[in-house]
């Protein structure tokens, strides 16, 4: 193979059109808008952790391959939690940082990592990403990481020595539910009673939720939604979020067709919103924030909200976000994400696969327990899919089977 690999700092190197012949998603995450977005309003870039370090493989002047990746200079916004690693390193005099991710940034949501060529063989193209990266990148960074691709790329990665990771996350699967009481209609007695309850508490305190899309969210709307957002992490975390104002202002300007915008109200006013991107498949929590408490109010905004929206709109799946067991309760299944790893220090490489080794069985088991506790009446679960472990070894082997 002839191909040449460069890489570039900015997404500015790339046309729209470009990217576009390479991005077989759907999804808004991997577009060449979105990714411009960060690097246009500074939330990746500078000082920010995020050093946009694009990869790009060439067959003469085509461009067959883009690998969007940063050098990151600390581990916050990737949801892929490797600070004990880092420590590591520092205990032994070594430097963790920079690194190198392959990802989204602030956006666990599992996609295509890499955008290749539709008429290149991706299981080859991927062989010579993976072994480019290992040449590469060795001088410069301690390690390479692959955050939240689809799984059979970290199986095509895993025989270049990347070690692969498991989490989980919950989702929502619509099985052709016709309303939101359709959904409740599978659920236990008294998991659908409770739902029922928190839903009446909130009206009967007299909050109303309205929703919006496209070109029915307002600048006001966003200025909004933005106030919410940023009190709710400076209340949680000191600061006020990854994304600034520019960015949220510049996402509904730009790709408002894909944008969901929930906004909960008292007689006082606007009280609470959350934001959630869509494709034609599925649907993306992402954002959320609150001028006021209001029990049950959060798991109304982004959580039953989305279901609606989702029955409504026939999409297949919601993706609410990464973590909180408390989402099982309200009708969420586990799955299973992955991460793909390769560090350059080999003594701490294979420390890491000794780790992940033990920390797959204990994923194993956390995610057998989520199963077994799902809201489910008897009658739903034979139409649910379901996750059947294999085997469990340093991967985990899974069988979804459709009843």
């Amino acid at each position: 193979m002839g191909y040449q690999t460069e890489f570039f700092n900015s997404l500015t190197h790339f046309s729209a059109s470009q990217w576009s012949s390479l991005n077989t998603s759907a999804t808004p995450f991997l577009s060449h808008t979105f990714l411009s977005l960060l690097e246009n309003t500074g939330c990746v870039g500078d000082d920010t952790g995020w050093q946009p370090h694009h990869m790009a493989v060439f067959d003469g002047d085509t461009l067959i391959a883009v690998v969007p990746g940063y050098l990151k200079y600390d581990s916050y916004g990737e949801y892929v939690f490797d600070h004990g690693w880092a420590n590591a390193y520092h205990q032994h005099g070594l430097a963790y940082y920079p690194k190198w991710v392959n990802a989204v940034p602030f956006t666990p949501v599992t996609g295509p990592r890499f955008l290749l060529h539709p008429d290149y063989d991706a299981e080859q193209l991927i062989h010579y990403i993976a072994q480019q990266m290992k040449s590469l990148l060795a001088d410069a960074v301690s390690s390479a990481h692959v955050l939240f691709p689809f799984a059979d790329t970290a199986t095509q990665l895993a025989p270049q020595g990347f070690l692969r990771r498991y989490s989980v996350q919950f989702q929502w699967y619509n099985y052709h539910y016709q309303s939101f009481d359709d959904f409740l209609q599978a659920l236990t007695s008294r998991k659908r009673k409770g739902i029922k309850k928190a839903r009446n508490q909130l009206s009967q305190q007299g909050v109303t939720i309205e929703r919006k899309t496209g070109q029915n969210i307002s600048r006001e709307d966003i200025a909004f939604f933005i106030r919410c957002y940023q009190a709710t992490y400076l209340k949680r975390s000191g600061h006020t979020g990854y994304l600034n104002e520019a960015f949220f202002y510049q996402l509904a300007e730009k790709l408002s067709d894909q944008l969901l915008l929930v906004v909960a109200s008292t007689a006082e006013g606007p009280c609470a919103s959350s934001l959630l991107l869509f494709d034609g498949q599925a649907l993306y929590g992402r954002y959320w924030g609150a001028l006021q408490e209001i029990n049950e109010l959060h798991f109304e905004c982004c959580y039953y909200q989305g279901i609606e929206f989702s029955i409504e709109n026939k999409l297949q799946y919601f993706n609410p976000g990464t973590q909180g067991e408390h989402k099982l309760i309200r009708g969420f299944e586990p799955v299973y994400c992955t991460s793909s790893h390769y560090l350059f220090e080999p003594v701490f490489h294979q420390a890491v696969k000794d780790f992940l080794h033990r920390e797959t069985h204990a994923i194993a088991g956390y995610f057998k327990q989520a199963t077994d506790v799902l809201p489910y009446n008897d009658k739903a679960k034979q139409q649910l899919n379901v996750f059947t472990i294999s085997s469990v070894g340093d991967d985990i082997t899974t069988t979804r089977t459709e009843n």
